[in-house]
């Protein structure tokens, strides 16, 4: 497999993978086409970007050798953070490119937009980055799958145990848009529920915020026990890194992050990451099969390992075929609402994450880990920067699906 560059999976490359080239009796056999549409240079590409792409190339040839037959061809863009740019992208894929199912969006405002879109068009939407959990609740619809997380899951679970370990009180960094917020309300409505106190938030604009220290002078003037930080990627790396030259850490403020991933904490090393708590889908180190995973991941991309959504592209693709093959190529190209009711039908079943399932509201569920990064004299190899701390229940992880937040479910 060729090494995936920010230049070969720009817009417009077109099919750029095609797996199975079977041909059915009496005609060639017609390929399903999946689109990724993601930010490959913009605040999301560490998490998102070239490595989605290396993640549903390595489902689709994992695919093939089991099922040759089904043809599939991969096309990806890069939309950046624009709304438009995703809306009009999605809309010129599926009405005039064949596109069946788009991948991806690694943030909350692209998400929230494209769902009506694939509503409109009746056509697939798997959503393996973005985090509001509005998409499985006021946002919910019938054409869109939220596969590898959401903010009730990161925020609950990290202010939980961010709390239990003594962070009664809280200041919230937040990035100023739709994820930001959810996660801000989600970890607040948990920190409330167990008798803690909010003592300020802090919005900064995005994209473009580089400098924190205003932000970080009003956290650490508020007294606050915990630094919650309700942003992502560059932002919140920029934040972690920015709070331990401030000396926040070294004089006893916790840093809890509700949305960070593994190449950030490799961005900023383990000497500025160290104690910071928190909550992921997936760690490259777990088991077997996460490993195995994550050499084949690595050998493409510089040796750098997966973060959860790039992971999840890989379940989410895998799984996505499977529903193709068991309803029919020409029954998933013509009714994406038919394809996903199917994909919730089906049970999931990954070597990423394991056994699964979809709900009716669309939420995939599986469990949710929360990590402690290493102090640098605890790390034993390579990439080697998690340790354990707790486990979520798959059936407990998410959001429960109370009547009312979601109109798909009734009862």
């Amino acid at each position: 497999m060729s090494k995936i560059t920010r230049r070969g999976v720009l817009a417009g490359s077109g099919a750029i993978a095609a797996a199975g080239v079977g041909v059915k009796r009496g005609r060639a056999a017609e390929a399903i086409r999946i689109g990724i549409l993601t930010d490959m240079s913009g605040p999301y590409s560490e998490d998102a970007g070239p490595g989605s792409v290396v993640g549903a190339k390595l489902a689709i040839a994992d695919f093939a050798k089991e099922h040759p037959e089904l043809k599939v061809e991969l096309m990806t863009a890069d939309a950046g953070t624009k709304v438009d740019t995703y809306v009009s992208l999605a809309g010129n894929w599926w009405d005039t490119q064949g596109v069946d199912a788009i991948f991806d969006i690694p943030f909350s405002a692209g998400a929230l937009a494209l769902r009506t879109v694939a509503e409109q068009r009746n056509k697939v939407l798997m959503l393996t980055g973005p985090a509001t959990s509005d998409l499985t609740t006021k946002a919910c619809g019938p054409n869109h799958v939220h596969w590898v997380y959401d903010s009730y899951s990161f925020a609950t679970s990290t202010a939980r145990a961010a709390f239990k370990a003594g962070g009664t009180s809280w200041f919230f960094i937040q990035a100023d848009y739709a994820m930001g917020a959810s996660l801000t309300n989600d970890a607040q409505g948990e920190i409330e529920k167990l008798g803690g106190k909010i003592l300020g938030v802090a919005k900064h604009p995005f994209p473009g915020t580089t400098d924190f220290s205003s932000y970080l002078i009003q956290a650490q003037a508020s007294g606050a026990k915990v630094l919650g930080l309700t942003n992502a990627g560059g932002d919140a790396a920029n934040t972690i890194k920015q709070a331990a030259e401030f000396g926040l850490t070294s004089h006893g403020m916790k840093v809890a992050a509700t949305l960070f991933h593994i190449p950030q904490v490799h961005a900023i090393g383990l000497q500025a990451a160290q104690g910071l708590l928190l909550t992921d889908a997936y760690y490259w180190d777990m088991n077997d099969g996460t490993r195995d995973f994550a050499k084949r991941y690595a050998a493409e991309m510089h040796g750098f390992m997966p973060a959860s959504t790039q992971a999840g592209m890989y379940s989410a693709v895998i799984h996505y075929l499977k529903t193709v093959r068991a309803m029919g190529v020409d029954a998933a190209k013509v009714d994406g609402r038919a394809t996903v009711a199917k994909m919730k039908d089906i049970p999931t079943d990954d070597p990423i994450f394991g056994k699964g399932r979809i709900r009716a509201d669309g939420r995939k569920i599986h469990p949710m880990y929360l990590f402690e990064v290493k102090k640098p004299s605890e790390s034993r190899y390579a990439w080697d920067y998690y340790t354990l701390r707790d486990t979520t229940p798959a059936e407990e992880a998410f959001r429960p699906m109370t009547p009312g937040l979601c109109k798909m479910v009734t009862a």
